[in-house]
């Protein structure tokens, strides 16, 4: 790798446009300017588990290595999990319940990163688009009654993971590659990367890659306690000297992905750029779940010479960053030397403060955090951060933990942000994502010209539909007025039967949006 501040950076590497974003996390998040509210306002959205989920008090003890007991009664979880339209998606009842809840929640979030990124699902048909998608845990098969799994028709392909993109694909009329993968905690950037693999060798001109991971039942937790991973206080402290393990979490996200050229020729609204990707395995390490800062920083390096960069110009790192105090001075140790040396300070993240450790779906969570801060010039702080670990060397190192919202670090050039994925399979992952180019057709000044904006809004059920008008006047609200015309660029459903239409009028740097929902009819 070139040392930093020499010339000597030669792309290797097509750059792929983020075009979209469908997600799910705790703390009601059903956006990225949701998410972005929690990050930057410092929120954190772990609670105790939900009654509905399993009995705390059958499952809880605060003292560690007690048999079928954990000692972590928290997580992150999502707000109903059961809600679902399969009529929207052409999907019995029947079926609709025997499918797992990750495959439903996939599905929907799928469909809204296609929205989100000005497409319209349904127009896809034949099309070579890819679906690149990371699952793990099947705890809803683990609750199905055994006699079910050979009675009701659709069980096996409500639960088997590789239906989760499978029925995406087939529903859509999809014609490209459809994969589902499990390397543990990384799966959601290890998809990433083989879509823009997909993308980059042609199989697919549209992708889409995320990762979901869902909790119904204690099982895994206990497992997990038992092996030391857990937090007993309940929250992720990445690099902090009270580092005590992870706290599990529910999460959902999935990334629109396209050639940048393609992008920029079809006048498409760009989100970020990724500039380079990789995966590698650790081999042989301490322990088959033991990480390997050997690998890491290989990686990273592999990564940063794909992309051609200065390593230097990184302004956030976006840790895998689980809070356990083994695994926090491993990847400190790789991250500072591949991107601790230069004259400007770097942010060390990690979302998992705010939100919990998502396992399968924690890349997308990391990504699109750093999205989120690529776009808005800002770096939010990480929770749980009093003091570095002890066995963190950063003396020397340009690397610090943000404690408060604060301007992007480093000046200079387009932003750049680095994303790493762990998983205890061994599998890693990195990527690099750079602000989106500055020019943007359908979302400048000429979109809206400070005038108001008429917004369409269509929805299933009157219930949906209020919950689809309160999202774009919190996106509306989120963007400024240079943006406003994209919202309802990208809210294009098929018409339903209720309707509702949502003025947005521009003041400043905000925008303003009244509204109201009408009586269900056709459209004109």
């Amino acid at each position: 790798m070139p040392e930093s501040g020499t010339s000597d950076f030669r792309p290797q590497y097509e750059p792929i446009a983020i075009v979209g974003i469908g997600c799910r996390f705790a703390g009601g998040v059903d956006s990225p300017e949701a998410l972005w509210e929690v990050l930057s306002e410092g929120r954190d959205v772990v609670t105790e588990v939900p009654p509905d989920r399993w009995s705390v008090d059958e499952s809880y003890d605060p003292e560690p290595g007690v048999p079928g007991k954990t000692v972590s009664k928290w997580g992150g979880f999502l707000d109903d999990v059961g809600g679902f339209d399969p009529e929207f998606f052409g999907v019995s009842a029947r079926e609709a319940e025997a499918m797992d809840p990750q495959h439903r929640l996939l599905l929907e979030t799928a469909w809204e990163a296609l929205e989100n990124a000005g497409v319209r699902p349904r127009d896809l048909g034949g099309s070579p688009t890819g679906l690149f998608m990371g699952l793990s845990g099947q705890d809803y098969m683990m609750r199905t009654p055994h006699s079910e799994l050979f009675t009701n028709p659709y069980a096996m392909t409500g639960n088997a993971r590789s239906m989760a993109a499978g029925r995406i694909s087939y529903l859509l009329g999809l014609r490209g590659p459809s994969v589902v993968l499990d390397s543990a905690c990384s799966s959601g950037l290890v998809a990433t990367h083989l879509a823009v693999q997909s993308l980059q060798t042609g199989d697919a001109g549209l992708a889409l890659s995320g990762g979901v991971n869902l909790i119904f039942g204690a099982d895994t937790t206990i497992a997990f306690s038992s092996w030391g991973m857990l937090s007993p206080a309940g929250r992720c402290r990445a690099f902090d000297a009270d580092a005590s393990g992870f706290v599990r979490a529910e999460a959902c996200g999935v990334l629109a992905l396209k050639r940048l050229a393609d992008a920029e020729r079809e006048h498409d609204r760009v989100l970020a750029v990724l500039r380079g990707s990789g995966v590698n395995q650790d081999g042989r390490s301490n322990g088959i779940t033991a990480p390997s800062g050997e690998a890491q920083r290989e990686l990273q390096q592999q990564v940063i010479a794909r992309a051609g960069i200065d390593p230097s110009r990184v302004g956030l790192v976006e840790a895998h960053g689980t809070g356990t105090p083994v695994g926090d001075p491993i990847e400190f140790t790789a991250l500072a030397d591949s991107y601790g040396r230069g004259a400007q300070p770097c942010a060390l993240g990690s979302v998992k403060t705010n939100i919990g450790h998502a396992e399968t779906a924690s890349g997308m969570a990391g990504m699109i955090k750093a999205i989120m801060a690529l776009r808005h010039g800002e770096v939010p702080a990480n929770l749980h951060f009093n003091a570095w670990n002890p066995e963190i060397d950063h003396e020397g190192s340009r690397l610090f933990v943000p404690t408060s919202t604060e301007p992007w670090p480093a000046a200079g050039g387009a932003r750049l942000a680095a994303v790493s994925s762990y998983g205890f399979s061994g599998t890693n992952a990195h990527v690099l994502i750079e602000q989106a180019p500055e020019h943007d057709p359908r979302t400048g000044e000429e979109a809206c010209d400070g005038r108001p904006v008429l917004v369409p809004i269509s929805a299933s059920s009157p219930g949906a539909l209020s919950c689809m008008a309160r999202q774009s006047s919190r996106t509306a609200w989120s963007r400024s007025s240079t943006r406003t015309a994209r919202t309802g660029y990208g809210s294009r459903k098929r018409w339903a039967p209720g309707t509702c239409t949502r003025h947005s009028a521009t003041t400043d740097t905000r925008t303003r949006s009244t509204g109201s929902c009408c009586s269900p009819r056709p459209p004109l």
